[in-house]
């Protein structure tokens, strides 16, 4: 099928990249669906749904707010069936999950790269401005598994305090757009550094467990100054009017 290494016509496309590259982000999103679902025990409903998720929530998501070139998942004749394949598959051999050690993190980092690189290259496509590009990327790249955790019943991970999940989208999607909108770099060496800049932030936050911060205050570091400078002011302009009231050519003493 030559459509299947080609952009779809523009009415179907979902990006302008090859057909295969959205497809395997479908397929990757969708495998970290299944191996939570494993991790839970669920049954085939449960593991078809969490493929579906996590391979075609942020897509879903992003098609939404943009508005602009159809929905993905219901005009692409593969991304559905190979979500649901992968549920299936996952779910009668789940053997290899179960030996995989931290395959979750991994699939979930390549997911989130791959999601920020369509989603960026979509908006693009449509000729959407810089911040809009760059959000779309970040909802693709986040939204599957923000259904995820919802459904699940948890808080999404975009909310806690993890090592830069959300910010690695972000990174990627900047990345992609310097280096095709900007710098007009080939779409081929800009998704590369899109999936570079995204899973190489990702894997040195938990290499040196750097991570976003949470419980912030910056009121107090900010009030005290403001009171000490307000406080000098007041003792500024007390000393200002005393010498003003007591004259320039006073002395600090009546003479004797």
């Amino acid at each position: 099928m030559p459509e299947f290494f080609t952009p779809y016509s523009p009415d179907l496309m979902a990006v302008s990249l090859p057909t295969w590259v959205d497809l395997a982000s479908v397929v990757v999103g969708s495998a970290g669906g299944v191996v939570v679902a494993r991790s839970r025990h669920l049954d085939a409903v449960g593991f078809v749904g969490l493929a579906l998720l996590c391979g075609l929530g942020g897509g879903l998501i992003r098609d939404v707010m943009m508005q602009e070139g159809g929905v993905y998942m219901l005009d692409s004749p593969f991304a559905i069936p190979a979500s649901v394949l992968t549920g299936l598959i996952a779910f009668f051999f789940p053997r290899p999950i179960d030996r995989a050690g931290n395959l979750l993190e991994w699939l979930d980092i390549f997911a989130v790269a791959l999601f920020a690189l369509v989603g960026t290259d979509k908006a693009l496509v449509h000729g959407f401005l810089p911040a809009s590009c760059i959000l779309m990327g970040i909802m693709t790249g986040v939204g599957g598994g923000m259904l995820r955790d919802v459904f699940l019943g948890e808080v999404p991970r975009i909310f806690q305090r993890s090592n830069l999940y959300a910010l690695c989208a972000l990174g990627g999607s900047v990345a992609y757009y310097l280096a095709v909108a900007c710098a007009s770099i080939n779409k081929l060496w800009g998704s590369a550094l899109c999936l570079a800049v995204t899973i190489g932030l990702r894997r040195w936050s938990l290499r040196y467990n750097v991570q976003t911060p949470a419980d912030i205050d910056l009121g107090p570091r900010i009030v005290a100054p403001m009171r000490r400078a307000a406080r000098t002011v007041r003792v500024t302009r007390w000393r200002a009017g005393k010498y003003e009231r007591r004259g320039p050519h006073d002395s600090p003493r009546s003479p004797r």
